[in-house]
């Protein structure tokens, strides 16, 4: 079964199950990704500090991990 993230994880959780979510994260504008404080963010608390839609990347994160 493929893993899949939601909005309430952490970044460093996400980038555990697949180091390349740090690609679409950051093609959304999310270039913190490498710094120690977003590690522990959530997603959603990610997105809602670089006013984008949580679900949106959720969206993109799960479709990207259904292909692998």
């Amino acid at each position: 079964m493929t893993e899949r993230i939601s909005q309430d994880m952490i970044i460093a959780d996400m980038l555990k199950i697949d180091p390349g979510i740090a690609s679409i994260l950051m093609a959304s504008g999310m270039h913190c990704i490498g710094c120690p404080a977003s590690q522990g963010e959530s997603l959603s608390e990610a997105a809602a500090v670089h006013g984008l839609d949580a679900g949106e990347l959720e969206k993109a994160v799960n479709e990207y991990l259904a292909k692998k």
